[in-house]
């Protein structure tokens, strides 16, 4: 299954004002880190549908074409798109390697070098448990070991609590915003939830803003 390149911009079209977007995204990624080490983040939203996963996966590409081994996690195990996005299958993925307690779980190669995907795998009944056990911890400690960056795409915040879960265990927080539909109060509330349990909110992302670069960092 071919990736869905007309979401994976940094591919499709890597001379594009979006594409350089992405990679000045990954340069103010990086430049977060030089006070305090960042080498694992989670990407979230404040509601659904504002474009979280496929900033995720496009900040991945540049990660990886800037020569840092990057592993991208699908811990949204309630609405997955990342499989999708890089064209590989759900299964065998995230939950599986919790339930089944695998030390090292399999990772997908995509068609970037340096790039591997945990998918989601099987949608569990109870995700906030699997993202908030023991055995999570220890799944993101070895990921961590196997690669220079680890990025996790994480269920809209203010939905549910996987966010907050995973949030507490990594270095930082990207929260993307969509330009005319996520609302001011959801967005405040989303930043208000993760300062409430100490979280190093790293920046923002603006997409879907009608100007000449389409996304904005900030």
């Amino acid at each position: 299954m071919p990736s869905n390149n007309h979401r994976l911009v940094t591919l499709a079209e890597p001379r594009s004002p979006m594409a350089e977007a992405y990679r000045t995204l990954r340069t103010n990624v990086m430049l977060s880190g030089l006070d305090k080490p960042l080498s694992t983040l989670l990407v979230t939203s404040p509601s659904p549908e504002e474009g979280k996963s496929t900033t995720l996966a496009n900040l991945a590409v540049t990660m990886a074409q800037g020569g840092r081994t990057t592993i991208l996690v699908d811990c949204d195990l309630r609405r997955p798109h990342l499989h999708e996005i890089f064209g590989v299958p759900l299964q065998p993925g995230l939950s599986q390697a919790i339930l089944d307690k695998v030390d090292e779980p399999v990772l997908v190669r995509t068609e970037v070098e340096g790039l591997s995907l945990l998918p989601a795998g099987d949608l569990p009944a109870s995700p906030a448990d699997l993202l908030g056990s023991r055995r999570m911890e220890a799944l993101i400690a070895n990921l961590k070991s196997r690669a220079d960056f680890v990025l996790f795409d994480a269920p809209p915040v203010i939905a549910v609590t996987d966010a907050a879960l995973l949030a507490s265990r990594l270095d930082g927080v990207l929260l993307v915003v969509s330009a005319g539909q996520t609302r001011r109060e959801h967005a405040l509330q989303a930043k208000a939830l993760l300062e409430k349990i100490n979280v190093r909110i790293v920046g923002t992302v603006l997409t879907n803003a009608v100007v000449d670069r389409r996304l904005q960092t900030y």
